[in-house]
């Protein structure tokens, strides 16, 4: 008797799901606080003002306002949110 099963379709068919990674908030757009902003392994984004990091590394609005992405250099790439009250502040 055979002691392996045949190599079938039936032995081939796993795969994962993709894990919908990435910027989900682009820069200028208004957000609402807990808005996900990006999904992310590792911290290739760092959490800058106004923002929140979740224990898998997403990046969240905690308060309501525009998205704003900084490139520090060698500090790295922050994204923060500029309250929706100050601009409006700004342009009166």
């Amino acid at each position: 008797m055979a002691h392996k099963k045949g190599g079938g379709s039936s032995t081939n068919g796993r795969d994962s799901h993709g894990q919908r990674l990435g910027v989900k908030r682009f820069g200028g757009q208004l957000v609402h606080a807990g808005t996900i902003l990006i999904r992310q392994r590792g911290t290739k984004h760092q959490a800058g003002v106004n923002v929140g990091q979740g224990k898998d590394d997403t990046l969240y609005a905690l308060v309501t306002g525009y998205v704003k992405f900084e490139d520090k250099g060698r500090h790295g790439r922050f994204i923060s949110v500029t309250p929706e009250t100050a601009k409006a502040a700004a342009v009166n």
